[in-house]
């Protein structure tokens, strides 16, 4: 057991990219915070609320600023935020009379909330980089295998035939719907935070409105009608996508590794040599980047419920609801950015066995084409009849190890195309349209 599953390097990238832990972590956090501070000065300055050679002094001064962390953590401890302790710091390296102008009407949660904006604007860019391999990969995969067919299989039971094709297809599909909906969610969550102690601005008289919209554009980044310091329900929003987009992923890790076991065997993670090895039993091949896309995807969806409790601020702040989210939201946005690089693993390098699934066909005796049988035989009777005679037949089939197609055919004189019926590629319905349109082959998308 270890402190942290994300960051230890006995956990190599397991559970996270070392890309984004470099963007969740505490310099570049520290980095951003003091950012904010010059920003802040150059739109105060803008604005004529501190004298423009203060905001100068105060963005030379900071030009390669390096916070001393230990300090920083002693006082994030007394005081349960680390800006105080950070503006101490920035004062002392000012000096001065410009000095006095650092920090001036913020409180300590305009300067953190809009540090993880900037922080959550390069997240999102390389999540959004991340997610469009993935989806490339798996449109590729599923055109490639348009055509392989396989074996449904609805609650845990061999069902009809499908095609691989279209199974990629039912993977990728809500991929696209998660991008989708990043994009609405990014202007309301991309916004700059600044509304002093008690989100009005007060101490900046009339110029309040001004200096905000100023400082957001300095930053580039939104701004909300009012400060939001107790409105938590965007980055709630996040977490929800952020959990979503994992259970996503996740979903295809558990196909995946269930087409993976041994008595399956349709498809194997990846050609590369020693990936999924045992220590005892050399014949395995353990479908790591599955069961791990698994892990993931519960570890959000228990994760997103703690960003729901951290909505609960009391009145204009709170303390407790606010730090809540510092524990929360960003360790999963590691855990989807492992589910992320393990997803785009199996996108680009799964091996598919088409043998194995045309074995995997026949082994079933035509009992997955009973569909067929039946829908066939009901063009000539009544439909409970030939229910009933496909019935009887598949535990004929299951008792005798005959083919369905030859014991039904043997039972009635129904005038039907008996060759075409045992062949599964000609019950696939519409599976080669969807798998089109899917793609935006056939012009309807």
């Amino acid at each position: 057991m270890i402190a942290d599953p994300f960051g230890a390097p006995s956990h190599g990238d397991l559970f996270a990219t070392s890309a984004m832990r470099a963007l969740l972590s505490d310099d570049r956090r520290c980095a951003e915070m003091v950012r904010v501070e010059v920003a802040l000065a150059k739109a105060q300055a803008a604005c004529r609320v501190i004298p423009n050679d203060a905001a100068r002094e105060i963005a030379r001064a900071f030009e390669g600023f390096a916070v001393d962390a230990a300090a920083l953590g002693a006082g994030t401890e007394a005081a349960g935020v680390p800006v105080p302790a950070l503006v101490a710091q920035l004062r002392a390296a000012v000096g001065g009379e410009a000095a006095r102008w650092i920090h001036w009407g913020a409180t300590s949660q305009d300067i953190i909330d809009t540090a993880h904006m900037l922080v959550l604007h390069d997240v999102i860019a390389t999540t959004e980089a991340a997610l469009e391999r993935v989806i490339a990969g798996f449109g590729a995969l599923a055109r490639e295998h348009a055509g392989t067919v396989m074996l449904a299989r609805t609650r845990m039971q061999q069902a009809a035939p499908t095609g691989f094709g279209l199974k990629v297809v039912g993977w990728r599909e809500p991929l696209l719907r998660n991008r989708e909906r990043l994009a609405e969610l990014k202007p309301r969550l991309l916004v700059a935070q600044l509304g002093g102690a008690a989100g009005t601005l007060a101490p900046l008289g009339d110029q309040g409105g001004a200096v905000r919209k100023a400082f957001a554009a300095e930053l580039g980044l939104g701004l909300n009608a009012a400060p939001w310091h107790n409105q938590r329900d965007s980055l709630v929003e996040f977490a929800d996508w952020v959990a979503l987009l994992t259970g996503t992923l996740g979903k295809i890790g558990l196909d995946v590794g269930l087409l993976a076991q041994s008595e399956v065997g349709e498809v194997r993670e990846t050609g590369e040599a020693g990936r999924g090895g045992s220590s005892t039993l050399p014949q395995k091949s353990n479908p790591v980047s599955s069961e791990i896309l698994v892990t993931l995807a519960r570890y959000n969806a228990n994760a997103v419920g703690a960003m729901h409790q951290a909505m609960l601020h009391e009145g204009e702040r709170s303390g407790s609801a606010w730090s809540l989210e510092w524990l929360t939201l960003p360790n999963m946005i590691l855990a989807l950015s492992g589910a992320l690089a393990h997803a785009e693993r199996l996108a680009t390098g799964l091996q598919v066995d088409d043998t194995r699934m045309q074995a995997n066909i026949t082994a079933t005796n035509g009992l997955c084409l009973a569909e067929a049988v039946s829908f066939a035989l009901s063009r000539h009777m009544p439909r409970s009849e030939a229910q009933a005679l496909v019935t009887a037949s598949c535990e004929q089939v299951m008792e005798t190890g005959q083919h369905l197609v030859d014991l039904v055919s043997q039972a009635t004189e129904a005038p039907i195309d008996w060759d075409a019926v045992r062949r599964p590629e000609n019950w696939l319905g519409s599976a080669a349209e969807f798998v089109a349109t899917a793609l935006g082959e056939n012009g309807s998308r």
